[in-house]
C-alpha cells in the first residue's frame, strides 16, 4: 500500500516582525568584580546619556571611574561637604536619576567592620543621640529617609540606584535588600532591577569561634523607578450606549 503523503502545513501569518541581531553582548544581572565594573552597566541600561544625576553619597567618586566623562550631568554631594542625603538642597522633581550608596553596615565596635566607621562618624544614626534606632534598624532608617528625599527630587519616571548589602545582626539574618525593596514600594517606587556584585577576594572574620551563617561576599545594586502619574479618561459613550441606559431607566421607573 503506497505511503500517504503528509498534508502541507501553511505557515501561520503574524504581524510580529523580529528585529535586531543575535548577540550575547548584553548587560547581565550578576558580576564578579568591583563597584566601578558594574556601575557603568547599570547606567547603560537605565539612564540615558545627558541625564541630570544627583550622586548624594559621592565620596571619592569610585562609581564613576569607568564612566565616560561628560556623558552625564552629574551633581556630586556628600555629607562631609555639608549635604545630607536625608535633607537635600534640591527642588522637587529636579533630577533624572539619584545615586545612593550610604554606609550599609553598622559598627558594633572593636575591629569589626573597619571600613564602615563612616556610619557613626558622619551619619550618627547609630550614635547616642538617636534613642529610637540602633544597629541594623539605624541602617534601615538611613536608607528609608534618604530614599524619601530621592523620591522628592526625582522627576516622574526618574531612576534611583541604591547600593546595599545584607548583614547578620545580633546573630539574626537581615536581608537588607528585601527590606529596602518592601519599604520603597510603600514610598511609591517601582523596583525595576537587581544587580549582584560578587567580591573577587575572600572576606574574613577575626577571632571566629564557630561559623553560624554564611559570610557575605556579595552586594547589590537596586534599581527603582518613580512612576509617572497617569490621567484617567472616562470612556466616551456611544449613541447606542446612551439609548440603552435611557431604556433601562424608563423600565425601572415604570415597575415602581
Amino acid at each position: 500500500m503506497p505511503a500517504q503523503s503528509a498534508t502541507p502545513v501553511k505557515p501561520k501569518k503574524t504581524t510580529r516582525v523580529a528585529r535586531g541581531a543575535a548577540t550575547n553582548d548584553l548587560v547581565f544581572s550578576a558580576y564578579a568584580g568591583t563597584n566601578d565594573d558594574v556601575f557603568p552597566n547599570v547606567l547603560k541600561l537605565y539612564v540615558p546619556p545627558g541625564s541630570k544625576i544627583a550622586d548624594v553619597t559621592f565620596g571619592q567618586g569610585v562609581f564613576w571611574k569607568k564612566v565616560e566623562k561628560g556623558l552625564y550631568k552629574i551633581r556630586p554631594s556628600d555629607i562631609r561637604l555639608g549635604v545630607d542625603c536625608r535633607a537635600l538642597p534640591y527642588e522637587n522633581a529636579s533630577f533624572d536619576c539619584v545615586i545612593f550608596d550610604p554606609p550599609y553596615m553598622h559598627t558594633p565596635g572593636g575591629t569589626a567592620h573597619q571600613n564602615h566607621q563612616n556610619f557613626e562618624l558622619y551619619y550618627v544614626n547609630n550614635g547616642a543621640s538617636n534613642g529610637e534606632k540602633k544597629y541594623h534598624e539605624a541602617v534601615l532608617d538611613l536608607y528609608f529617609r534618604g530614599a524619601k528625599e530621592a523620591h522628592r527630587v526625582l522627576r516622574p519616571g526618574g531612576i534611583l540606584i541604591a547600593k546595599c548589602q545584607d548583614e547578620v545582626c545580633a546573630n539574626k539574618q537581615r536581608l537588607t535588600h528585601v527590606e529596602i525593596i518592601n519599604e520603597l514600594a510603600d514610598l511609591g517606587f517601582i523596583i525595576e532591577d537587581l544587580f549582584v556584585l560578587v567580591r573577587r577576594n575572600k572576606p574574613g572574620v577575626s577571632r571566629v569561634l564557630k561559623q553560624v551563617h554564611a559570610r557575605k561576599n556579595h552586594s547589590y545594586f537596586l534599581v527603582f523607578r518613580k512612576p509617572t502619574p497617569t490621567t484617567y479618561r472616562p470612556r466616551k459613550r456611544s449613541d447606542q450606549t446612551t439609548l440603552r441606559l435611557l431604556e433601562e431607566t424608563r423600565g425601572s421607573t415604570s415597575r415602581k
